[in-house]
């Protein structure tokens, strides 16, 4: 069931946001557990709303419902940008709902090239694994690919439409970690949009920082994957220079008064690192 974060002053087109989070997976899916997702969930749905994005949760989604919610999304307009961020197992090209079944990236994608979002930007963010490599971090490892894969790796990045930035938790066939304490590339970015003229930045040098961030302060602990890194890369098709989230078109929408629910938990117990 979506969880809405409604507005109560206005009917007034805003941008918007949709965060699909899988936690907890069907019994006899042999997808672990993701602890973290809740930590993550609640709070990008604080600091999107401070940033004046209407922001729509799904949890805990089958696979069916999770191209629904999006197809809906995209069928409606926005005021400036639209934001998509999906967290849950992946492969290459895909993720898993919580059913177990496979979402196409590349269909997601493509609902977004309609009329409803012409013009408009359009931001991704995959927090999924795309295969089972860990980055050691300075060995360099090149892996055999079949043309098949290689063919849905371009199938991928053909159906992002124009004016869209996709950002990945890790590049093809890596794995991403997940913690209970929140992704880092998810508290990563929070951390960005929270910092002094973060929100400010325009959406490339935003994803810069944030791959540096990640790719240079972040390592894993444990004794199974201790030591282990992970590089955060982003695919852009915008046609000019953007700011989605800047303070000073927020600020119009913040003068709007809203009801948030207080609905997700803290995780009760810290777990160690695990892949996404």
């Amino acid at each position: 069931m979506p969880l809405r974060y409604p507005f109560t002053a206005s009917k007034t087109v805003r941008n918007r946001a949709l965060i699909v989070s899988v936690e907890n997976f069907y019994p006899g899916v042999n997808l672990d557990r993701r602890s973290g997702v809740k930590k993550d969930t609640r709070r990008l749905h604080k600091i999107l709303t401070k940033l004046g994005f209407s922001v729509e949760i799904k949890i805990d989604s089958e696979a069916a419902e999770i191209y629904e919610a999006f197809k809906a999304e995209s069928e409606k307009t926005v005021k400036d940008c639209f934001m998509g961020i999906i967290s849950t197992h992946g492969e290459e090209g895909v993720v898993f709902g919580a059913d177990g079944h496979a979402v196409k990236l590349s269909e997601i994608y493509s609902y977004f090239g309609g009329p409803s979002m012409v013009d408009k930007s359009k931001l991704f963010l995959i927090q999924a694994c795309r295969g089972h490599g860990l980055d050691g971090g300075v060995e360099v490892v090149e892996e055999d690919s079949s043309s098949s894969e290689e063919e849905d790796g371009m199938s991928e990045l053909f159906s992002i439409p124009i004016d869209t930035a996709v950002l990945y938790a890790t590049p093809p066939g890596y794995a991403a970690f997940m913690h209970p304490t929140g992704a880092v590339l998810i508290q990563t970015l929070c951390n960005l949009l929270e910092k002094e003229g973060g929100p400010d930045l325009e959406i490339t040098k935003l994803l810069t920082r944030l791959n540096y961030q990640v790719a240079y302060n972040f390592q894993s602990r444990g004794q199974k994957l201790g030591g282990k890194k992970q590089m955060p890369c982003f695919v852009t098709r915008f046609t000019r220079e953007v700011f989605p989230f800047s303070r000073t078109a927020a600020a119009e929408d913040l003068s709007l008064t809203f009801a948030a629910t207080e609905l997700i938990d803290e995780p009760r117990k810290l777990r160690k690192s695990s892949i996404s």
